[in-house]
């Protein structure tokens, strides 16, 4: 099945949840509701043959609105199929549903993205901090996150 193919039963199954579909450099992004994301990766896994997760990550658009953007690098092994998945979220409610029941490798891949970007995802299983230690405050790969590290102000001292 092509790419096309798949964009267009995407948007037949889920209509107005899909936001924007982009083709560039051969490569396709569907920007959907981050209230559906859920019901999209199970139908992308089930019914479309995207079974394996290959990387989630958040980015940080700050000073737009969205601010986040989650993003979802998906690959079907049978036909060998890319798709990237985008699911904008707003600074106001950093708070999206977990995949980690559709693709278990999420599990971890969201703890980094909470960790790292502080971006929360509902229901999963053992949301807590990966990398970091426990009691690190703030999300390091937020734009408004300090350069020089919590050691520097505003943070100095809140560590200690």
């Amino acid at each position: 099945m092509s790419v096309q193919a798949v964009v267009d039963k995407l948007k037949a199954r889920f209509g107005d949840t899909v936001l924007e579909t982009v083709e560039f450099r051969g490569e396709t992004t569907v920007m959907v509701k981050k209230e559906e994301i859920v019901a999209v990766c199970t139908f992308l896994k089930g019914d479309l043959g995207f079974n394996f997760l290959t990387d989630l990550c958040g980015v940080d658009y700050m000073g737009q609105a969205p601010r986040f953007m989650m993003v979802y690098q998906l690959y079907n092994i049978g036909n060998h199929t890319r798709l990237r998945i985008k699911a904008p979220v707003e600074e106001a409610d950093t708070t999206i549903d977990t995949v980690s029941d559709v693709w278990a490798t999420a599990n971890w891949m969201e703890r980094e993205c909470w960790d790292l970007m502080g971006i929360t995802f509902n229901n999963h299983p053992d949301l807590r901090r990966i990398l970091l230690p426990e009691e690190w405050e703030g999300h390091p790969l937020r734009k408004d996150y300090p350069v020089q590290g919590p050691d520097r102000e505003p943070y100095q001292g809140r560590l200690q």
